[in-house]
Protein backbone atom coordinates (compact mmCIF):
# COMPACT_ATOMS: atom_id res chain seq x y z
CA UNK A 1 0.00 0.00 0.00
CA UNK A 2 2.58 2.28 0.81
CA UNK A 3 4.37 2.01 -2.43
CA UNK A 4 1.17 2.33 -4.29
CA UNK A 5 0.25 5.86 -2.07
CA UNK A 6 4.17 6.89 -3.34
CA UNK A 7 3.76 6.18 -7.48
CA UNK A 8 -0.11 8.25 -7.12
CA UNK A 9 0.33 11.78 -7.36
CA UNK A 10 -3.04 13.12 -5.43
CA UNK A 11 -3.80 16.70 -5.44
CA UNK A 12 -3.30 18.10 -2.11
CA UNK A 13 -6.39 20.12 -0.64
CA UNK A 14 -4.16 23.46 -1.24
CA UNK A 15 -3.51 23.15 -5.10
CA UNK A 16 -6.89 21.48 -5.84
CA UNK A 17 -8.68 24.75 -4.25
CA UNK A 18 -6.53 26.88 -6.22
CA UNK A 19 -8.26 25.89 -9.44
CA UNK A 20 -10.75 27.82 -11.02
CA UNK A 21 -12.36 26.80 -14.47
CA UNK A 22 -11.47 28.95 -17.58
CA UNK A 23 -13.41 29.37 -20.96
CA UNK A 24 -10.80 28.50 -23.29
CA UNK A 25 -10.05 27.57 -27.02
CA UNK A 26 -6.21 26.45 -27.01
CA UNK A 27 -6.69 23.27 -25.35
CA UNK A 28 -4.61 20.68 -26.58
CA UNK A 29 -5.03 16.59 -26.85
CA UNK A 30 -2.76 15.74 -23.88
CA UNK A 31 -3.83 18.77 -21.82
CA UNK A 32 -7.52 16.91 -21.73
CA UNK A 33 -6.03 13.54 -21.70
CA UNK A 34 -4.47 14.66 -18.01
CA UNK A 35 -8.10 15.98 -17.17
CA UNK A 36 -9.65 12.83 -17.89
CA UNK A 37 -6.88 10.83 -16.16
CA UNK A 38 -7.49 12.69 -12.97
CA UNK A 39 -8.31 11.05 -9.43
CA UNK A 40 -12.39 10.38 -9.71
CA UNK A 41 -13.03 12.56 -6.79
CA UNK A 42 -10.74 15.19 -8.63
CA UNK A 43 -12.28 15.55 -12.04
CA UNK A 44 -15.64 15.48 -10.56
CA UNK A 45 -14.83 18.09 -8.38
CA UNK A 46 -13.53 20.44 -11.18
CA UNK A 47 -16.39 19.60 -13.45
CA UNK A 48 -18.83 20.44 -10.95
CA UNK A 49 -17.19 23.73 -9.87
CA UNK A 50 -17.38 24.63 -13.66
CA UNK A 51 -20.48 23.33 -14.18
CA UNK A 52 -21.62 26.11 -11.44
CA UNK A 53 -19.58 28.57 -12.50
CA UNK A 54 -22.53 28.87 -15.67
CA UNK A 55 -25.50 26.54 -15.14
CA UNK A 56 -27.75 25.55 -11.88
CA UNK A 57 -27.05 22.32 -11.32
CA UNK A 58 -30.41 20.95 -10.32
CA UNK A 59 -32.02 22.03 -13.54
CA UNK A 60 -31.61 19.93 -16.47
CA UNK A 61 -32.42 20.82 -20.63
CA UNK A 62 -35.19 18.83 -21.89
CA UNK A 63 -35.28 17.82 -25.75
CA UNK A 64 -37.15 15.48 -27.98
CA UNK A 65 -35.33 14.18 -31.88
CA UNK A 66 -37.77 13.24 -34.25
CA UNK A 67 -36.92 11.59 -37.30
CA UNK A 68 -38.82 12.99 -40.33
CA UNK A 69 -36.59 11.16 -43.04
CA UNK A 70 -35.59 7.83 -41.91
CA UNK A 71 -33.17 5.11 -43.73
CA UNK A 72 -31.36 5.12 -47.32
CA UNK A 73 -28.22 7.61 -46.10
CA UNK A 74 -25.39 6.70 -48.72
CA UNK A 75 -23.15 7.72 -46.00
CA UNK A 76 -21.11 4.25 -44.51
CA UNK A 77 -20.98 5.63 -40.77
CA UNK A 78 -20.25 2.55 -39.18
CA UNK A 79 -22.43 2.75 -36.34
CA UNK A 80 -25.44 3.84 -38.12
CA UNK A 81 -28.29 1.42 -39.04
CA UNK A 82 -29.63 4.31 -41.22
CA UNK A 83 -26.66 4.08 -43.79
CA UNK A 84 -27.51 2.20 -47.38
CA UNK A 85 -24.60 -0.07 -47.26
CA UNK A 86 -25.02 -1.60 -43.88
CA UNK A 87 -26.66 -4.95 -43.52
CA UNK A 88 -30.12 -5.11 -42.17
CA UNK A 89 -30.23 -1.34 -42.73
CA UNK A 90 -33.41 0.48 -41.55
CA UNK A 91 -35.61 0.76 -44.77
CA UNK A 92 -35.98 3.84 -46.80
CA UNK A 93 -38.77 5.74 -45.85
CA UNK A 94 -40.06 9.82 -47.53
CA UNK A 95 -39.64 12.77 -45.84
CA UNK A 96 -42.46 13.42 -43.03
CA UNK A 97 -45.31 15.65 -43.81
CA UNK A 98 -44.99 18.89 -41.87
CA UNK A 99 -48.09 18.43 -40.10
CA UNK A 100 -47.60 14.86 -38.77
CA UNK A 101 -44.12 16.37 -37.29
CA UNK A 102 -46.05 19.32 -35.73
CA UNK A 103 -48.02 16.79 -34.18
CA UNK A 104 -45.20 15.26 -32.96
CA UNK A 105 -43.74 18.66 -31.68
CA UNK A 106 -47.19 19.77 -29.53
CA UNK A 107 -47.18 16.07 -27.81
CA UNK A 108 -42.88 17.09 -27.08
CA UNK A 109 -44.12 19.94 -26.06
CA UNK A 110 -46.77 18.83 -23.27
CA UNK A 111 -44.16 15.94 -22.43
CA UNK A 112 -42.03 19.07 -21.27
CA UNK A 113 -39.53 19.64 -24.05
CA UNK A 114 -38.37 22.48 -24.28
CA UNK A 115 -36.49 21.92 -27.99
CA UNK A 116 -37.58 20.16 -30.37
CA UNK A 117 -35.10 18.46 -32.98
CA UNK A 118 -35.82 17.00 -36.37
CA UNK A 119 -33.01 14.37 -38.08
CA UNK A 120 -32.94 13.30 -41.63
CA UNK A 121 -30.78 10.63 -42.82
CA UNK A 122 -29.27 12.64 -45.85
CA UNK A 123 -25.85 13.54 -46.87
CA UNK A 124 -27.08 17.04 -47.50
CA UNK A 125 -30.27 18.21 -48.01
CA UNK A 126 -31.96 18.96 -51.57
CA UNK A 127 -33.60 22.11 -52.29
CA UNK A 128 -36.97 21.14 -52.46
CA UNK A 129 -36.64 18.69 -49.43
CA UNK A 130 -35.24 21.93 -47.49
CA UNK A 131 -38.59 24.11 -48.34
CA UNK A 132 -40.13 21.74 -46.34
CA UNK A 133 -38.04 21.39 -43.88
CA UNK A 134 -38.33 25.16 -43.43
CA UNK A 135 -42.48 25.36 -43.03
CA UNK A 136 -41.42 22.61 -40.31
CA UNK A 137 -39.01 25.23 -38.44
CA UNK A 138 -41.27 27.54 -38.60
CA UNK A 139 -44.08 25.71 -37.21
CA UNK A 140 -42.63 24.33 -34.44
CA UNK A 141 -41.02 27.83 -33.62
CA UNK A 142 -44.53 29.06 -33.55
CA UNK A 143 -45.34 26.44 -31.29
CA UNK A 144 -43.05 27.90 -28.62
CA UNK A 145 -40.39 25.54 -28.73
CA UNK A 146 -36.34 25.74 -29.69
CA UNK A 147 -35.64 24.08 -32.85
CA UNK A 148 -32.81 22.09 -34.39
CA UNK A 149 -32.34 20.52 -37.09
CA UNK A 150 -29.77 17.92 -38.46
CA UNK A 151 -29.44 16.61 -42.38
CA UNK A 152 -26.07 16.37 -42.83
CA UNK A 153 -23.88 18.66 -44.81
CA UNK A 154 -24.51 22.24 -45.78
CA UNK A 155 -23.32 25.24 -47.63
CA UNK A 156 -23.52 28.73 -47.30
CA UNK A 157 -26.67 29.55 -48.81
CA UNK A 158 -28.29 26.55 -46.99
CA UNK A 159 -27.50 27.44 -43.54
CA UNK A 160 -28.96 30.99 -44.83
CA UNK A 161 -31.78 29.47 -45.23
CA UNK A 162 -32.46 27.75 -42.30
CA UNK A 163 -31.66 30.76 -40.05
CA UNK A 164 -34.09 32.57 -42.27
CA UNK A 165 -36.49 30.11 -41.66
CA UNK A 166 -35.99 30.72 -37.79
CA UNK A 167 -33.82 27.94 -36.85
CA UNK A 168 -32.19 28.21 -33.09
CA UNK A 169 -29.61 25.03 -33.31
CA UNK A 170 -27.98 22.98 -36.09
CA UNK A 171 -26.20 19.37 -35.11
CA UNK A 172 -23.18 18.24 -36.88
CA UNK A 173 -21.32 15.78 -35.21
CA UNK A 174 -17.96 15.39 -35.23
CA UNK A 175 -18.10 11.68 -33.67
CA UNK A 176 -14.60 10.77 -32.73
CA UNK A 177 -11.02 12.47 -33.04
CA UNK A 178 -9.55 13.71 -36.31
CA UNK A 179 -7.09 10.43 -36.13
CA UNK A 180 -9.53 7.93 -35.62
CA UNK A 181 -11.79 9.69 -38.10
CA UNK A 182 -10.99 7.16 -41.36
CA UNK A 183 -11.63 4.37 -39.20
CA UNK A 184 -15.43 4.90 -38.55
CA UNK A 185 -16.46 7.20 -42.05
CA UNK A 186 -15.21 7.39 -45.51
CA UNK A 187 -17.92 8.87 -47.12
CA UNK A 188 -17.17 12.13 -45.77
CA UNK A 189 -14.24 13.63 -44.42
CA UNK A 190 -12.98 15.92 -41.01
CA UNK A 191 -12.74 18.78 -42.72
CA UNK A 192 -16.01 18.53 -44.62
CA UNK A 193 -17.46 18.16 -41.32
CA UNK A 194 -16.01 21.60 -40.27
CA UNK A 195 -16.96 23.26 -43.14
CA UNK A 196 -20.45 23.14 -42.12
CA UNK A 197 -19.99 23.78 -38.38
CA UNK A 198 -18.41 26.92 -40.24
CA UNK A 199 -21.36 27.84 -42.43
CA UNK A 200 -23.95 27.26 -39.96
CA UNK A 201 -21.99 29.70 -37.65
CA UNK A 202 -21.32 31.93 -39.81
CA UNK A 203 -24.74 32.22 -40.60
CA UNK A 204 -25.61 33.23 -36.64
CA UNK A 205 -27.74 29.65 -36.29
CA UNK A 206 -26.17 27.73 -32.29
CA UNK A 207 -24.03 25.15 -33.00
CA UNK A 208 -24.98 21.55 -31.50
CA UNK A 209 -21.82 19.58 -32.22
CA UNK A 210 -20.38 16.14 -30.02
CA UNK A 211 -19.52 12.32 -30.88
CA UNK A 212 -19.62 8.82 -29.56
CA UNK A 213 -18.04 6.72 -26.98
CA UNK A 214 -17.28 3.53 -27.38
CA UNK A 215 -16.75 2.55 -31.75
CA UNK A 216 -13.00 0.83 -30.39
CA UNK A 217 -11.52 4.69 -29.81
CA UNK A 218 -8.94 4.18 -27.50
CA UNK A 219 -8.85 7.19 -24.62
CA UNK A 220 -6.11 9.68 -26.38
CA UNK A 221 -9.23 9.44 -29.14
CA UNK A 222 -11.67 10.35 -26.81
CA UNK A 223 -8.99 13.22 -25.35
CA UNK A 224 -8.61 14.45 -28.80
CA UNK A 225 -12.43 14.56 -29.93
CA UNK A 226 -12.93 16.70 -26.59
CA UNK A 227 -9.87 18.87 -27.28
CA UNK A 228 -11.41 19.25 -30.71
CA UNK A 229 -14.65 20.94 -30.18
CA UNK A 230 -13.08 22.84 -27.34
CA UNK A 231 -10.55 24.65 -29.34
CA UNK A 232 -13.14 26.07 -32.00
CA UNK A 233 -13.13 29.51 -32.22
CA UNK A 234 -16.40 29.05 -30.42
CA UNK A 235 -17.41 26.11 -27.89
CA UNK A 236 -20.65 24.25 -29.81
CA UNK A 237 -23.70 25.74 -27.54
CA UNK A 238 -25.02 22.22 -26.85
CA UNK A 239 -22.39 18.82 -26.87
CA UNK A 240 -24.10 15.77 -27.32
CA UNK A 241 -22.08 13.16 -26.00
CA UNK A 242 -23.35 9.29 -27.37
CA UNK A 243 -22.93 5.94 -25.70
CA UNK A 244 -22.52 3.59 -28.99
CA UNK A 245 -25.96 1.43 -29.49
CA UNK A 246 -24.47 -1.26 -30.89
CA UNK A 247 -27.00 -2.68 -33.95
CA UNK A 248 -27.12 -5.32 -35.64
CA UNK A 249 -26.13 -5.41 -39.16
CA UNK A 250 -23.36 -2.46 -38.17
CA UNK A 251 -19.54 -3.11 -38.59
CA UNK A 252 -19.87 -1.98 -34.87
CA UNK A 253 -22.41 -4.58 -33.90
CA UNK A 254 -19.54 -6.34 -31.43
CA UNK A 255 -18.02 -3.34 -30.74
CA UNK A 256 -16.94 -4.10 -26.79
CA UNK A 257 -18.87 -1.63 -24.54
CA UNK A 258 -17.27 1.08 -22.16
CA UNK A 259 -17.79 0.78 -18.64
CA UNK A 260 -19.36 3.26 -17.19
CA UNK A 261 -16.42 5.05 -15.19
CA UNK A 262 -15.23 5.77 -18.74
CA UNK A 263 -17.84 7.51 -20.13
CA UNK A 264 -18.61 9.87 -17.09
CA UNK A 265 -14.96 10.66 -16.85
CA UNK A 266 -15.51 12.06 -21.13
CA UNK A 267 -18.71 14.02 -20.05
CA UNK A 268 -16.56 15.70 -17.08
CA UNK A 269 -13.91 16.27 -19.76
CA UNK A 270 -16.62 18.59 -21.70
CA UNK A 271 -17.89 19.96 -18.70
CA UNK A 272 -14.49 20.96 -17.88
CA UNK A 273 -13.10 22.26 -20.92
CA UNK A 274 -16.41 23.47 -22.27
CA UNK A 275 -18.14 24.56 -19.34
CA UNK A 276 -20.73 27.41 -20.50
CA UNK A 277 -21.97 24.93 -23.06
CA UNK A 278 -25.21 22.18 -22.51
CA UNK A 279 -23.46 18.82 -22.26
CA UNK A 280 -26.06 16.09 -23.58
CA UNK A 281 -26.79 12.44 -22.57
CA UNK A 282 -27.78 11.87 -26.08
CA UNK A 283 -28.06 8.15 -27.38
CA UNK A 284 -26.85 4.76 -25.42
CA UNK A 285 -29.28 6.29 -22.26
CA UNK A 286 -31.61 2.89 -22.30
CA UNK A 287 -28.25 1.22 -21.45
CA UNK A 288 -27.31 2.82 -18.88
CA UNK A 289 -28.38 2.49 -15.05
CA UNK A 290 -29.89 5.12 -12.80
CA UNK A 291 -26.74 5.14 -11.17
CA UNK A 292 -24.68 5.84 -14.29
CA UNK A 293 -27.20 8.77 -14.82
CA UNK A 294 -26.62 9.99 -11.29
CA UNK A 295 -22.69 10.61 -12.02
CA UNK A 296 -22.92 11.83 -15.74
CA UNK A 297 -25.04 14.82 -13.87
CA UNK A 298 -22.88 15.25 -10.81
CA UNK A 299 -19.38 15.14 -13.95
CA UNK A 300 -21.42 18.03 -15.51
CA UNK A 301 -24.27 16.43 -18.26
CA UNK A 302 -27.38 19.54 -17.97
CA UNK A 303 -29.52 18.10 -21.21
CA UNK A 304 -30.98 15.17 -22.49
CA UNK A 305 -33.31 13.76 -24.84
CA UNK A 306 -36.51 12.15 -23.89
CA UNK A 307 -39.27 10.44 -25.90
CA UNK A 308 -38.81 6.39 -26.26
CA UNK A 309 -36.74 6.19 -29.41
CA UNK A 310 -33.96 8.41 -30.66
CA UNK A 311 -33.78 8.45 -34.46
CA UNK A 312 -34.25 4.55 -34.47
CA UNK A 313 -32.79 3.37 -31.59
CA UNK A 314 -34.44 3.06 -27.73
CA UNK A 315 -34.12 5.91 -25.49
CA UNK A 316 -35.64 5.61 -21.66
CA UNK A 317 -39.69 5.85 -21.03
CA UNK A 318 -40.59 8.85 -20.30
CA UNK A 319 -41.97 7.43 -16.33
CA UNK A 320 -38.49 6.58 -15.99
CA UNK A 321 -37.04 9.96 -16.49
CA UNK A 322 -39.56 11.69 -14.69
CA UNK A 323 -39.10 9.39 -11.84
CA UNK A 324 -35.25 9.56 -12.01
CA UNK A 325 -34.92 13.31 -11.99
CA UNK A 326 -37.54 13.44 -9.20
CA UNK A 327 -35.52 10.98 -7.05
CA UNK A 328 -32.26 13.87 -7.91
CA UNK A 329 -34.34 16.32 -7.10
CA UNK A 330 -33.72 17.47 -10.63
CA UNK A 331 -36.25 19.91 -12.20
CA UNK A 332 -35.96 20.41 -16.65
CA UNK A 333 -35.50 23.90 -17.80
CA UNK A 334 -38.31 24.98 -19.75
CA UNK A 335 -35.93 26.47 -22.21
CA UNK A 336 -32.39 26.31 -22.82
CA UNK A 337 -30.45 28.98 -21.41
Amino acid sequence: MSDLLTRTSVPSPRRAAAWQPELRHDWTRDEVADLIALPFPELIWRAQTAHRAWFDPTRVQISTLLSIKTGGCPEDCAYCPQSARHEQGVKAEKLMAVEAVLKEARAAKAAGAGRFCMGAAWRSPRERDLDSVCTMIEGVKALGLETCVTLGMLDAHQSRRLRDAGLDYYNHNLDTSPEYYGEIITTRTYQERLDTLENVRNAGINVCCGGIVGMGEDESDRAGLIATLASLPHHPESVPINLLVRVAGTPLAEAEAVDPLTFVRVIAAARITMPASHVRLAAGREQMSDETHALAFLAGANSIFCGDKLLTTPNPAEHRDRKLLAALGMTPMMAAQ
